[in-house]
């Protein structure tokens, strides 16, 4: 599985952005998504992840309420809306696979990684 992210960019405090993360490979639904955020100086951290039909999924603490993923298996894609976007949140955002059924919140449990897409939030 190739993962690529796109949709980084630099937006205000409050905004928002959706990235994408577009999957090339068989079995695309198998697959459980992860999103993972890695601000400067610190280390890979979860975000969001997805179940491979898109209806479970499950959120790390500080971004529940305000970032949506969801998938779109006939396009081999997964995203993640963020909305009211804080300065805290500015970090290198990745996409991830995993062979289901379960979710992870370790990165290291995660198999197959996109090359990362930049989000910036000024204050």
């Amino acid at each position: 599985v190739q993962l690529q992210a796109s949709g980084g960019g630099l937006v205000q405090a409050g905004g928002s952005l959706r990235l994408s993360c577009a999957a090339s490979g068989p079995l695309f639904n198998r697959y459980y998504m992860g999103w993972f955020r890695q601000a400067p100086g610190k280390e890979r951290e979860f975000v969001a992840a997805i179940d491979g039909s898109g209806t479970r999924t499950y959120y790390e603490d500080s971004v529940k309420g305000r970032f949506t993923t969801s998938r779109d298996n006939a396009k081999n894609t997964v995203y993640v809306q963020m909305n009211s976007l804080k300065p805290e949140d500015t970090a290198v955002y990745y996409c991830a696979a995993v062979y289901g059924p379960r979710f992870y919140v370790s990165p290291n449990l995660y198999d197959y990684w996109g090359q990362g897409t930049l989000v910036t939030v000024s204050s």
